[in-house]
């Protein structure tokens, strides 16, 4: 019997002796990468073998307690080795992505101050968010825009109150951090378009980098995103919509963040979920290729968009509603109630305990 070890492999016999061993060289760095390459390929016994007395009977070690020591410390290097190794390069992704959605964020809400802040010296200003930014961060005051600027007019005539100096200084390095984080979006977004196409070519094809690096995110790696199904993929991101379907009779999602996909955005919303649910299949094969070594396959947008194609032909025009059909009154009274009897009598006879009109003898027997 063959048996891999943390540090070498051993030929056993039937009674459990080693008949045979090839032993590795006592580094614990050597040693280390040869136990994360075993427990990768899932060589390691699990149970079943007394590796302390078969490392003393091959002379791997003399002592017991040399055998605590070593593998104590190769142990250690092992996952430290580990640590490092989970540095990959959608990870980095998922940071960059995760990054720029914390840098959305405060501009947004810095942003706001800062319009709200400034509007009370030049309310006539109708610049928001970065524009609003590059303004205040350059001029400061609106007594210091040149006549030359479009601005200029609105800013003579503004009805804004006066900015000191000590304000206008505050209220341009307010702006100037404030396109500072701007920029760094900027780079953010930069740095993910320049290496989606490395990590993960065929889904920046199909899906474009944007799109590509937010499902990624959202999946929590590129092999993650490869294991769910196209339906999962379809629906990611969309959380409360399903939740609120498999708890009540809301209607099903039919796209996730996928919807920002150009083909289903500017398609009519009758041929939407169609499409994303070709679109989801094609960018899990995508994925699937570029998280097990595939190279850049083109065939396979070739083929979304034909089938884009058919589905719009197919569907040119909106399903026609359903029309509910009126059931005309039957007879009797309005509404197709048949009339009820009158005095409880039965069809044909008289109910128990009735009288008859017609007998003139008040009831009394003959």
């Amino acid at each position: 019997m063959k048996a891999v070890t943390w540090f070498g492999t051993l030929t056993l016999s039937e009674n459990g002796e080693v008949e045979e061993c090839s032993l590795l060289e006592n580094d614990p760095e050597q040693l280390a990468q040869h136990m994360l390459l075993a427990v990768e390929n899932e060589e390691l016994p699990t149970h079943g073998l007394g590796l302390r007395e078969l490392a003393l009977a091959c002379g791997f070690v003399e002592l017991e307690e040399d055998y605590d020591v070593l593998l104590r410390e190769v142990c250690i290097k092992a996952a430290k080795r580990q640590i490092s190794m989970t540095d990959t390069d959608d990870k980095r992704i998922i940071q960059a992505v995760e990054a720029m959605d914390d840098v959305d964020k405060a501009a947004n809400e810095l942003s706001e101050r800062l319009t709200e802040w400034y509007g009370v010296y030049f309310p006539e200003l109708e610049l928001t968010a970065e524009s609003m930014a590059r303004f205040v961060a350059r001029f400061g005051s609106r007594e210091n825009v040149p006549e030359d600027h479009n601005m200029f007019s609105k800013a003579s005539s503004s009805m804004g109150a006066e900015l000191s100096l000590v304000d206008e200084d505050l209220l341009r390095n307010f702006a100037t951090n404030l396109c500072g984080i701007y920029d760094t979006r900027k780079n953010l977004e930069q740095y993910i378009m320049a290496n989606m196409g490395v990590v993960a070519p065929n889904l920046t094809n199909i899906a474009g980098a944007p799109l590509g690096a937010r499902l990624i995110s959202l999946a929590g790696g590129l092999k993650k995103l490869a294991a769910f199904p196209s339906s999962t993929v379809q629906v990611i991101g969309a959380n409360n919509a399903l939740f609120k379907h498999l708890r009540s009779r809301a209607p099903s999602p039919k796209h996730g963040v996928i919807f920002n996909h150009p083909l289903i955005k500017g398609s009519p919303w009758w041929q939407r979920g169609k499409i994303a649910r070709s679109l989801a299949a094609k960018i899990s094969l995508a994925v699937r290729m570029d998280a097990y070594g595939g190279k850049l396959d083109p065939s396979i947008k070739d083929n979304l968009e034909r089938k884009v194609e058919s589905i719009r032909k197919a569907h040119p025009e909106p399903p026609k509603k359903q029309s509910t059909k009126v059931t005309q009154p039957g007879p009797g009274r309005a509404g197709g109630r048949t009339a009820k009897k009158r005095g409880g009598q039965k069809k044909g006879g008289m109910n128990k305990g009735s009288k008859n009109t017609n007998d003139r003898s008040g009831g009394r027997p003959a």
